[in-house]
């Protein structure tokens, strides 16, 4: 339905307000309306908007189906949202450090970022990991550096979330040998491992293996959590990353809903339990710059997860029925010029994501346009959400946004646009179907040019850059990897190499091997073969031998 459409049948059903705004504005052409969001908002909003509203069925109470208002019955009175800080680059040791210094300064996750050669399976001395060891995350290759990245961090009372999804098996089996070398009780460790393929293939581009494949590692890391790591979110279903790449707010609703539904077909296929691995199931999403859509945005999430879990795939755990979700500010939004500006967008979003009712939130630093942050940069975005958590008093109350009419409206209209996006994906024959035929990747792209158009044409207003703008000094403290990064891990890896057993190496990778050609769980296996000192290039280069690449049929 077009928005022309809906605006007329809003018209129809309001026509006091009608005739309230025909009296005051006679040319309602005339007034600016707001551009590159998912709906067109109206001057003023009534009670007459939300003519249809059911407060008990569409709202409920925190902590009850339909969990529109939160997860949780007390929300932040109960316990503040998990203060995550993203970080990780050059070598484990560098990493550790930031790491140290940001929960000495009041973080309670941590937040890890890998490189692109961990990333995409390749050790730091593969020719394709070249130029790229250490920039845009931590290197890590074996076990010797998980244990040195995680070294004096007691991960039995750490909550760790890792940005990973092609590895991920292997990250997390690399997680769990440093958590066993320490003694951690292994039904104590929490956190998330992304593990989110599908958005790989739609709009970031670092995946390995082709979708069957790929699916099957998702889905023997959600059983092998079930059983060994009970506490451990197995999979983050990532919007944030559509988002980046253009979605817009109802576009990224949908999109991730459609992933997540893939997921769930994809484990149910496998013969688990819908109630046994959907409480561990977890979202990632982007807080842009609309406070209020984003608030609707999450709101409208929960909803929508908790009908789709309850009436398609018929989860009787309630638990089964709650979208729990990490939220991230908007990198797309950071501009290099006039970077303090960055400080009041990063606030503003990161308010949308705690008046949302998110879980857990990293707040980007001022100085991310044009590097990885300093920790000066670091530690203000740290304090920025500790101002909100404790200063503002948006944490005294849960969903403290609810019975607005324009919130309300907006939450539903975000659900009615992502209804009608999910019914277009299931025509297609599902989120597979649809990146396969390249369909979601040209909604991703049609979006983001549209955004880009407004910019250019100055009806998107981007402050000190196409409008308030002025001559800045360049920013000279930024972080600057050193180069000798990529030299010291090829040293490193070189005298693992030398000193580890690799008869012992060989004969694990051969037992993954087998195990990968047949129907076994992976997990186990790939467990055996980092505690035996096996890389995370040779055994993703394992995979790559029994699974085929897949190559770049999922752009267009």
């Amino acid at each position: 339905m077009s928005t022309r459409t809906d605006r007329l049948q809003q018209v129809r059903r309001n026509p006091r307000k009608a005739a309230w705004l025909a009296a005051r504005v006679p040319d309602p052409a005339q007034l600016r309306r707001p551009t590159g969001t998912s709906h067109a908002a109206d001057v003023v909003y009534t009670a007459e908007d939300l003519a249809d509203f059911d407060p008990a069925r569409q709202l409920g109470l925190p902590g009850e189906y339909p969990f529109t208002r939160g997860v949780y019955p007390t929300m932040y009175r109960g316990r503040l949202w998990t203060m995550r800080q993203y970080a990780g680059y050059a070598t484990a040791a560098e990493s550790n450090a930031r790491y140290r210094y940001l929960l000495e300064q009041g973080q309670t996750g941590l937040s890890v970022a890998f490189d692109l050669p961990t990333q995409m399976g390749y050790d730091a001395d593969h020719p394709l990991a070249e130029g790229e060891v250490g920039r845009v995350g931590v290197s890590i290759c074996s076990l010797e550096d998980m244990a040195e990245l995680f070294d004096g961090i007691p991960l039995a009372r750490v909550s760790t979330s890792m940005t990973i999804n092609a590895t991920a098996p292997i990250l997390l089996a690399l997680y769990v040998a440093v958590a066993k070398r320490q003694g951690a009780p292994l039904e104590r460790l929490s956190g998330t491992v992304q593990n989110d393929i599908l958005k790989e293939y739609a709009a970031r581009g670092t995946y390995i293996y082709p979708p069957g494949p790929s699916l099957r590692l998702v889905t023997d890391l959600f059983a092998w959590c079930a059983r060994e790591l009970p506490s451990w979110n197995t999979i983050s279903i990532s919007g944030y990353h559509l988002r980046e790449a253009g979605a817009t707010a109802a576009q990224e609703l949908a999109f991730t809903l459609a992933n997540a539904i893939t997921y769930v077909e994809a484990a149910l296929r496998a013969g688990l339990d819908v109630d046994t691995f959907a409480p561990r199931l977890t979202f990632f999403f982007d807080s842009h710059n609309h406070l209020f859509e984003e608030v609707a945005k999450f709101r409208a999430a929960r909803r929508l997860w908790a009908w789709i879990m309850r009436e398609r795939f018929g989860a009787r755990d309630p638990r089964s029925w709650m979208l729990r979700f990490h939220t991230q500010t908007a990198g797309v939004t950071l501009t290099a010029q006039q970077i303090d500006n960055n400080v009041v967008r990063c606030t503003v979003q990161a308010l949308a994501a705690v008046l949302g009712g998110t879980q857990s939130l990293h707040v980007n630093a001022r100085d991310e346009a044009l590097a990885l942050p300093t920790a000066e940069a670091a530690e203000l975005a740290l304090r920025t959400q500790q101002i909100l958590a404790y200063e503002s008093g948006v944490a005294d109350t849960a969903d403290p946004l609810a019975g607005s009419y324009y919130v309300e409206w907006l939450t539903d209209e975000l659900e009615r646009q992502a209804r009608d996006y999910l019914a277009r994906i299931d025509t297609l024959g599902g989120a597979l179907a649809a990146i396969e035929q390249g369909w979601i990747q040209r909604e991703l792209h049609e979006s983001a040019y549209r955004y880009q158009q407004e910019v250019e044409r100055g009806e998107r207003v981007i402050v000190g850059v196409n409008r308030f703008a002025t001559e800045t000094p360049p920013v000279r403290e930024i972080l600057r990897v050193d180069e000798s990064v990529r030299e010291r891990q090829v040293a490193r890896l070189r005298a693992l190499r030398a000193r580890r057993d690799a008869g012992a190496v060989r004969d694990r990778l051969a037992e993954l091997e087998a195990c990968a050609r047949g129907t076994d769980n992976t997990m186990a296996a790939i467990l055996r073969a980092v505690e035996a000192y096996a890389t995370l290039g040779e055994i993703a280069d394992t995979l790559r031998g029994v699974f085929g690449e897949a190559r770049d049929q999922f752009h267009f």
